[in-house]
């Protein structure tokens, strides 16, 4: 059974307004993201955005900005309540993330808001850590994860350099129809 969704860091990030995620082939979605200034009113705005737009996907564990429309390096997440789920920083946005140690790669299932329908099997870091800033407080932050949370967090890095999972994937047989909700 999955814990309950645990308390979130303290935030200075507004309540936003959830926004359309886009769908490939979205010219926005195979475009490399901006950085941002993380203390800038506008980005704050859509730090609050993106959380309130992954909120209201209830299978969809992480975002990056450019699902929302807007060409900036700015990702949120929340891994809580996924079964394969280990460590957990919280619900939390992070303006211009870069991973800065990623190891022990293994394949997993990995499905997207913006493509509907699909999953594959990707190569990805288990063990990562990324370097970022806090929206509003532009506060420097780094994130230890591994298992699932490890993979959603590049899963969004990706999205920022315009790739897709789609990208990644080995070859036709590594494609899935996706099935359930925990292919995510």
């Amino acid at each position: 059974m999955s814990e309950p969704r645990r308390t979130a860091r303290e935030s200075p990030i507004p309540d936003g307004t959830a926004r359309e995620v886009l769908v490939a082939p979205h010219p926005v979605l195979s475009s490399v993201a901006e950085p941002v200034d993380p203390t800038a009113p506008e980005v704050v705005a859509a730090a609050a955005d993106l959380l309130a737009t992954l909120r209201g996907e209830p299978s969809t564990t992480g975002l990056a900005a450019p699902q929302i429309g807007l060409s900036w390096r700015l990702i949120a997440f929340d891994t809580g309540l996924h079964p394969r789920s280990r460590s957990w920083a919280g619900e939390l946005v992070v303006a211009n993330p870069r991973l800065a140690r990623a190891s022990h790669w293994n394949q997993g299932r990995e499905g997207c808001a913006s493509i509907a329908g699909l999953t594959a099997d990707v190569l990805r870091a288990t063990r990562i850590t990324v370097h970022g800033h806090l929206p509003g407080t532009g506060e420097a932050v780094t994130i230890d994860a591994d298992a699932f949370e490890a993979r959603c967090i590049q899963h969004q890095l990706d999205h920022l350099d315009g790739l897709l999972f789609l990208d990644r994937v080995a070859g036709a047989l590594s494609l899935h129809r996706r099935l359930h909700s925990c292919d995510a």
